[in-house]
C-alpha cells in the first residue's frame, strides 16, 4: 500500500504518515495511530499485540 493510499484511507494526510516514517515525529498521537490502524483495517489492539513493543522503555522528557 503506497502512503498516499494509507492516507487516503486512514483520512489524515500524507505528510504525517511521511513524518511517522522519516521518524521526524517521535510521538506520534494515538488518534493518528489509531486512524492509521483504520486505515489497514487492524484494531489498535492487533497493532500494539507485537513483539516489537515488548521491550519498550519509556523515555521521560
Amino acid at each position: 500500500m503506497t502512503v498516499n493510499a494509507l492516507a487516503n484511507n486512514a483520512g489524515i494526510s500524507p505528510s504525517t504518515i511521511y513524518s511517522m516514517l522519516n521518524r521526524k515525529s517521535q510521538n506520534p498521537g494515538i488518534v493518528s495511530i489509531h486512524n492509521i490502524c483504520y486505515g489497514f483495517d487492524i484494531t489498535l489492539r492487533e497493532f500494539f499485540n507485537s513483539d516489537i513493543f515488548v521491550d519498550v522503555e519509556l523515555i521521560d522528557d
